[in-house]
């Protein structure tokens, strides 16, 4: 399984329970492909730095997803289509930082020199 990390930006005039359910349909398409979402982080509405669809304002969110190596190319398509869904950007961890984060188990990298 690798690490990854979503940032899902949806539209910052929906209220609450549809960005929940938005978020509710991701879970249950990471959990299709095989996958299991570690964290779910709610930032919050944020302006943008610059108008993006005629928009000024969206609602972030960051998942932490662990999937197999292109679980995930389904989840991207549906994100891509989605009206209510601004940007997303779905990026995979460098394993050092997954193991970091506690996503997945590691060992630390051996010292040069011992």
């Amino acid at each position: 399984m690798r690490a990854y990390e979503l940032m899902v930006i949806f539209d910052g005039d929906l209220d609450e329970s549809t960005v929940q359910g938005g978020i509710n349909r991701i879970h249950a398409q990471v959990v299709e492909a095989g996958g299991e979402t570690k964290s779910t982080n709610k930032w919050g509405s944020r302006r943008f730095a610059y108008e993006i669809d005629h928009k000024n304002v969206g609602f972030y969110v960051v998942l932490e997803i662990l999937a197999e190596p292109g679980a995930l190319d389904r989840l991207e398509n549906t994100l891509r289509l989605a009206d209510e869904v601004v940007r997303h950007k779905l990026i995979r961890l460098p394993d050092t930082e997954a193991a970091t984060r506690g996503l997945i188990g590691g060992s630390a990298p051996a010292e040069a020199g011992a």
